[in-house]
């Protein structure tokens, strides 16, 4: 354990140091304190050491609590705020041993598709295309490059409409995004409070499940972790696994699309294609309302973020304008002058359009419609999976008669990750299509896995994407059966390798 433990965090700072120009941290390892714990747990003759987390690096988005490190969200109005705690999740990690070894970069508050903050630099993808950077994808794009090039063995995200799974499709890494309220959400910074959940970044699906299996615990301090009766009653009906199950493959017919490239979905017709080999069976499903689904998110998220970012105001912590608006007599100016030198542009963006359809005169025609396009997609998955959702009443009637699959399969993106180049010509709305396939399963509060499939024609330079993610999507609570099917793509590949 002495030597593996003091070997992970050499390494770690090494390539923190080689891939620094990648922007994947905030802040990188404090070397002192992350060898002297790597020490602490190697001299340890407590239970610790039997830990499978023990001894590994583990870094984490800026935009969850650490009393060690500085916390950001990458944003100027929370410039080097320290936090007195550490998240929930943060804390689980520590006491299995775990090291923290950094913050990682983010969009601004986890408000964007391609981790280009304006107040700290734009993570790059260590993948290109013809010799030019790509985007890392977001907005955990920091967790996915810290491990893609190993700077960190895995790494915490969130995940509000797919930034865990986005930024692991254009990297090349496993992205976990669980059930809605199964990891604690004490000590994230809040965006969307009904859609944020913490998630993870790997190398391997087996990787992502030793992290599941030690965050997946009720935490009385978050008032959205699922209580241990909702728990139990998951545990009792989740779908069994064993190695020779055939599985029933739901194929959304929807996420189909003709903004889909070539590549996608060719890699999409050959993964299933393999399943199918391998004895599992292929089933058209229909989930009629994802077309609304991307609308009613950006209707939705920015509505609970304008009343979660309201207490950045200057007087309680983090920045504050200086000069003559800086008095604390005459608040307005103060709280206005701060919060727009404070926020990026994305972000008062989002506050902007938040406060709008939060308003009298639009409440009904937007967010009130949203809430009900969220429950129409939440509907859907529920008329397809063969698991009932144990949110609802167990003699609730199902709409269809084809409820009967155990997991969706389809793409993660789109497309293969644009250039930075291409990602500054395109307009928000262009950038934010980039989560339309992601975003109803986190309207849905639904465990969704993105998994890297390897091109058919693969890479023609070593730096090259070879790569596309491919997203595995539960009934609510149905996590370990998600995690199961992505360890059987891992094996498909490898069989076909």
């Amino acid at each position: 354990m002495s030597g593996s433990a003091l070997q992970r965090v050499q390494q770690c700072l090494e390539r923190q140091a080689r891939y620094c120009g990648l922007n994947a941290f905030v802040t990188r390892a404090d070397a002192t304190r992350i060898q002297d714990a790597a020490r602490r747990i190697a001299d340890s003759e407590s239970d610790l050491t039997s830990s499978t987390l023990a001894g590994k690096t583990i870094a984490v988005k800026d935009n969850i609590v650490t009393k060690d490190y500085p916390t950001t969200a990458s944003s100027k109005i929370l410039n080097a705020y320290n936090s007195p705690y550490n998240a929930t999740v943060v804390d689980k990690l520590v006491s299995a041993g775990a090291l923290i070894c950094g913050k990682t970069n983010l969009d601004e508050f986890g408000m964007g598709s391609h981790t280009r903050p304006i107040f700290t630099s734009a993570t790059k993808s260590p993948h290109k295309r013809n010799g030019q950077a790509l985007s890392a994808g977001g907005s955990s794009g920091g967790s996915a490059v810290a491990v893609a090039t190993s700077q960190a063995w895995a790494a915490l995200g969130t995940d509000t409409g797919g930034s865990v799974r986005l930024p692991a499709a254009y990297t090349g890494t496993v992205g976990f995004k669980p059930s809605y309220g199964r990891l604690s959400r004490w000590g994230v910074i809040a965006y969307a409070n009904s859609l944020d959940t913490v998630g993870t970044l790997t190398q391997t699906v087996d990787d992502a499940r030793q992290i599941f299996k030690k965050l997946d615990e009720f935490d009385h301090m978050d008032p959205t972790s699922l209580s241990r009766t909702v728990r139990e009653r998951i545990a009792g009906q989740t779908t069994d696994w064993s190695s020779d199950r055939r599985l029933r493959v739901g194929i959304p017919l929807e996420y189909n699309t003709a903004s889909l490239s070539p590549e996608v979905r060719q890699t999409w017709s050959r993964l299933l294609m393999s399943l199918q080999d391998a004895g599992h069976s292929l089933h058209p499903v229909s989930l009629p309302s994802t077309h609304q689904a991307l609308s009613a998110y950006y209707v939705l998220a920015p509505a609970e973020a304008s009343s979660n970012l309201a207490k950045y105001d200057g007087v309680r912590y983090g920045h504050r304008t200086s000069g003559p608006d800086a008095n604390p007599k005459d608040s307005l100016p103060l709280f206005a002058a701060t919060r727009g030198e404070g926020f990026g542009p994305e972000v008062q963006r989002r506050i902007l359009l938040g406060a709008y359809t939060l308003s009298s005169e639009a409440m009904d025609n937007y967010f009130v419609q949203a809430q009900r396009v969220r429950r129409l997609v939440q509907m859907d998955f529920d008329n397809v999976f063969a698991l009932h959702n144990p949110l609802l009443d167990a003699q609730a009637e199902r709409s269809s008669d084809t409820a009967n699959v155990d997991v969706l399969i389809a793409p993660t993106a789109p497309t293969l990750p644009p250039t930075l180049a291409e990602v500054e010509k395109m307009s928000p709305v262009e950038m934010y299509m980039n989560d339309v396939l992601t975003v109803p399963a986190s309207l849905a509060g639904l465990p969704a896995l993105s998994v890297p499939v390897k091109l058919q024609s693969g890479a023609k330079e070593p730096e090259d994407v070879d790569f596309v993610g491919m997203q595995v999507i539960g009934q609510f609570g149905d996590d370990s059966l998600v995690l199961e099917v992505g360890e059987l793509i891992e094996k498909l590949q490898s069989k076909d390798a």
